[in-house]
């Protein structure tokens, strides 16, 4: 009884970072999901959730990674920036979640013109470039969110057919 409690809240607290960690690029979102969803399974000794279900988490929780780096690199393709930009966005991701919303939305630009800059001092295409690595990681970001709701929704659906 006492691991089956233990087990419960940390699915909950892993699947509930794996969502920060989904739209903050500070935590390894899709992996903390899946975790959390595993140990969910664990709980209930995984009767109702067994391998197969599992594994095509554990294939989704990798897609995650794969759609994000496609995102990335398309909105930075599509605006002509460099992986410098790309770069320099996902650095400017991370500082800008230390100030709150407005780093955010700040500093993924910001990383991506001061990154572009790099490449090449020319501020119109760095502007550019630095708008398309944001666009880039804002769908990212809403691709991976996207693919953890349908991570809880399947382990729930397999989870209510099953029970």
């Amino acid at each position: 009884m006492f691991l089956e409690i233990l087990l419960w809240l940390a699915a909950l607290f892993f699947v509930a970072a794996g969502f920060i960690g989904l739209a903050l690029p500070a935590l390894p979102g899709a992996p903390l999901l899946f975790i959390g969803l595993l140990a969910a399974a664990w709980a209930e000794n995984f009767v109702y959730v067994g391998t197969i279900t599992l594994l095509v988490l554990g294939i989704i929780a990798v897609l995650t990674y794969v759609i994000d780096f496609a995102a990335g690199a398309f909105g930075a393709k599509k605006f002509g920036a460099s992986r410098r930009s790309v770069i320099g966005a996902i650095i400017g991701s991370v500082v800008g979640i230390f100030f709150g919303i407005p780093g955010l939305v700040i500093g993924p630009f910001a990383g991506a013109v001061l990154g572009e800059l790099t490449v090449k001092p020319d501020i119109v295409a760095a502007g550019r470039a630095g708008v398309g690595a944001t666009i880039g990681l804002a769908i990212g970001t809403a691709a991976k969110l996207s693919l953890g709701f349908t991570m809880v929704a399947l382990y729930i659906f397999i989870r209510l057919v099953n029970g």
